[in-house]
């Protein structure tokens, strides 16, 4: 199993989360592994899976938990999927090993 939901190439971090939409609360926490053993960032939104608006409430999640503004993270695959690829500045690095400690 992959140490961390995400690798960092270059100046970005692609960061995989498997996405919860139409949750009773917005959070984000603990780990997935897929089938082939990597990790996963868990997340919840309370939008539901139509027109995008899961995936634009996980963006705005991600950007407050993180400190980087929305403009700054792309969905780069998943977009129908539970299971996501998300693309982020190499900055977030710091809040996004804060949110994995948080988890447990």
């Amino acid at each position: 199993m992959t140490g961390m939901p995400y690798d960092i190439s270059g100046d970005e971090i692609r960061l995989r989360i498997r996405l919860s939409p139409g949750a009773r609360k917005e959070a984000i926490g603990g780990t997935w592994a897929d089938e082939h053993d990597r990790l996963h960032l868990k997340a919840a939104v309370r939008a539901v899976p139509e027109k995008g608006l899961a995936n634009k409430a996980l963006i705005a999640l991600l950007a407050k938990r993180t400190g980087v503004a929305k403009s700054l993270i792309t969905l780069e695959s998943g977009s129908t999927s539970r299971s996501k690829t998300l693309i982020l500045p190499r900055e977030a690095a710091a809040g996004i090993d804060m949110l994995m400690r948080e988890s447990g």
